[in-house]
C-alpha cells in the first residue's frame, strides 16, 4: 500500500455504501472501511453490512465502545437523553471511536449526497485538521440515487428503510421528532414504551413544548407526520459543532 489510508466511515446507511464503492474503486487496497456500532440498531443491519462486505471484496472492520453496550446503558449512566447540544450517544459511541481510530495522515470518507453540499463545508470548516473526500458530492449523487444503485446491485435494502424511516439510525433515535415517535409507537411499540419509561425515571425528555417538558406517554398519538419531519442523522455525519453538555 502506497500512500496514507482511505478511511470510509460506513454508517450502515446507503449513501456511505457507495462512498465506499467509490473510494475502492479509485484507491483499491489504501482502502479501510470502518463501522462504529451502537449496539441499538435494528439486527437486520448485521445482513446488511454482511452484503455490503461481499460487494466490496472487503471486511467492514467493526468498531465498538469499551464502556457502553448501547444507546440505552449511555442514556441511563449519563442520565441525559438530547439537547441543544446534540446527543450523548453520538459522541460516545461514535465520534470517540472515530477520534481513536482515525490517523493524522488519512484520508476520510462520508457520505455526504449532493443535498448535504453545505453541511460537509461546515464540517470541514469544524474539523480543519481532518482531509475530508465526498465522493457523492463530487458525483452530483442524491440519496435517492444511493439506494437506487444498492437496488441496481441486488443489494437488498436495510430493515428501517422498508418501514418508511428516512434514515438508518438505531431503533429509537431520540433526535427524532413527535412523528418519528408516533411512528415508533406503532412499529416498535415495546422501545416506545422503554423511552417513555426511561424519561419518566431521567425526569429528562426528548421533547419541550412552551418550554415545558413533554413526556412521550403524554404526547398525542396523532401529533406530528414522520413523513414530512425533516430528515435527521445520527452518524458520524452529525452536526460536527456538537459538545458534551454538562451532567450530574
Amino acid at each position: 500500500m502506497s500512500g496514507p489510508r482511505v478511511v470510509c466511515w460506513f454508517s450502515a446507511g446507503a449513501a456511505s455504501v457507495v462512498a465506499t464503492k467509490l473510494a475502492l474503486k479509485k484507491y483499491g487496497d489504501r482502502v479501510v472501511i470502518a463501522y462504529c456500532d451502537p449496539g441499538s440498531e435494528h439486527p437486520d443491519n448485521e445482513r446488511f453490512l454482511s452484503d455490503c462486505e461481499k460487494w466490496f471484496g472487503r471486511e467492514i472492520i467493526r468498531l465498538k465502545s469499551e464502556r457502553y453496550a448501547d444507546t440505552w446503558e449511555v442514556w441511563g449512566k449519563r442520565r441525559f437523553l438530547v439537547g441543544p447540544a446534540g446527543a450523548l450517544c453520538t459522541i460516545e459511541l461514535k465520534k470517540s471511536l472515530r477520534h481513536s481510530f482515525q490517523e493524522p495522515d488519512d484520508i476520510q470518507v462520508f457520505g455526504y449526497t449532493v443535498e448535504e453540499r453545505d453541511r460537509a463545508e461546515r464540517f470541514r470548516k469544524v474539523n480543519f485538521e481532518v482531509d475530508l473526500w465526498t465522493p457523492l458530492i463530487d458525483e452530483n449523487l442524491t440519496k435517492q440515487e444511493c439506494l437506487g444503485l444498492l437496488n441496481a446491485a441486488g443489494i437488498e435494502i436495510p430493515a428501517m428503510y422498508k418501514l418508511g424511516y428516512h434514515n438508518n439510525n438505531c431503533v429509537g433515535c431520540v433526535k427524532g421528532g413527535m412523528g418519528y415517535w408516533n411512528k415508533m409507537r406503532r412499529d416498535f411499540p415495546g422501545t416506545f414504551v422503554r423511552m417513555a419509561q426511561l424519561e419518566r425515571s431521567l425526569g429528562a425528555t426528548i421533547f419541550r413544548e412552551n418550554g415545558e417538558p413533554l413526556y412521550l406517554d403524554a404526547l398525542d398519538p396523532g401529533r406530528g407526520n414522520h413523513a414530512t419531519e425533516p430528515g435527521f442523522e445520527c452518524s458520524l455525519l452529525c452536526q460536527s459543532i456538537e459538545l458534551e453538555p454538562v451532567t450530574p
